[in-house]
């Protein structure tokens, strides 16, 4: 079964550095986050059940390149909003989108496949990803993310994310009409 907690984990055992880095970030940023622990999820479907418990649908995170591997994309989305590449590219200025590989999501991110995530840009230093959030996403008042592992999962308050963790992070978003 499973419970929603507030804030980070009192026991910390097993959990993975990079997990730990995203509370200490919230928490010194003052924004306060509901989580849940889980088995794995690695689609959306398998997020279902955290959905249902939160009370809301998790956001389709997707981690994407153009042809030439220059430049980096990080897709905010609805959960139940099909993707349709020409949509996005035409709104970038980029001709031919495709998933970037686990090999860059991991060297920018630090996240691997089924762990993407918002949380993920804090651990882009250089700023070669661009995030870009859908505007129904922009219109919700909470997102819930990974916090950079799959096993677990945050509700934040949005307005947190746009006016406090992205500002600090130094991410600015550009929003797109999907």
């Amino acid at each position: 079964m499973l419970i929603i907690q507030e804030g980070r984990p009192k026991d910390l055992s097993g959990r993975l550095d990079k997990e730990l880095r995203v509370y200490d970030l919230l928490e010194k940023l003052g924004i306060g986050f509901d989580r849940v622990d889980h088995e794995p999820m690695e689609t959306m479907e398998a997020c279902q059940q955290v959905d249902e418990l939160f009370g809301i649908p998790m956001c389709k995170n997707l981690f994407l390149c153009n042809a030439q591997k220059t430049k980096f994309y990080l897709l905010l989305m609805p959960g139940d909003k099909k993707f349709k590449t020409k949509d996005l590219s035409k709104q970038i200025g980029s001709a031919r989108l495709s998933f970037a590989s686990a090999d860059d999501m991991e060297k920018y991110l630090d996240i691997t496949p089924g762990s993407v995530s918002v949380m993920g840009l804090m651990n882009d230093k250089e700023n070669v990803v661009q995030l870009l959030i859908d505007e129904e996403i922009l219109q919700e008042e909470y997102i819930i993310c990974h916090p950079c592992i799959n096993t677990s999962s945050i509700k934040l308050k949005t307005k947190d994310i746009l006016n406090k963790f992205l500002p600090e992070i130094r991410h600015m978003p550009i929003n797109v009409k999907l």
